[in-house]
């Protein structure tokens, strides 16, 4: 079994990940695979990047676990994401059984797993252990820092149309 020294470090790389995500003006979100003590997949968001509502780090993450390892069922695997899964992340994360969850901020407007829902509530055929609350604080920054840069670049293009104007 994972632990907590486990989980800070596999969150670490998620942290890396996500910062890739920031280096390219996406939401900074990361995650990573991990299976047997393993690192089989990492995965950043690219969803503004690749105009595609499903590039979210959990699905490319697990999609790219699949691939590697061979097969859909990723019983054996862990997900380290730095923010808690959306309800379609969720639905991935059930449909490919994987057995545990740790995520580091909560998302206080899509939280599947504990926040605004909890898909582990419903009578669906798996239910992933949930562990939240890893690197919290530092998750949380990279969010709360990437959104008041981006609410100041777009104040700072509406000033510069009204002086336009």
């Amino acid at each position: 079994m994972t632990n907590e020294t486990d989980n800070f470090e596999y969150m670490r790389l998620a942290i890396e990940e996500a910062k890739k995500s920031l280096a390219i003006e996406e939401v900074p979100v990361g995650a990573v695979v991990v299976c047997e003590g393993e690192v089989v997949s990492a995965a950043f968001n690219t969803r503004e990047t690749e105009k595609n509502a499903i590039r979210h780090a959990e699905v490319t993450a697990i999609s790219r676990a699949c691939e590697k390892l061979g097969g859909w069922r990723l019983h054996k695997c862990e997900l380290y994401v730095t923010l808690e899964p959306c309800p379609m992340c969720a639905g991935a994360i059930v449909n490919s059984r994987i057995k545990r969850v740790v995520y580091g901020a909560k998302d206080t407007k899509a939280g599947a797993f504990g926040t605004v829902l909890d898909l582990n509530d419903f009578p669906l055929n798996h239910k992933p252990e949930i562990v939240s609350g890893v690197c919290e604080e530092e998750c949380a920054a990279l969010l709360s820092d990437f959104f008041k840069i981006l609410r100041a670049k777009k104040n700072a293009t509406k000033k510069a149309e009204i002086h336009t104007n």
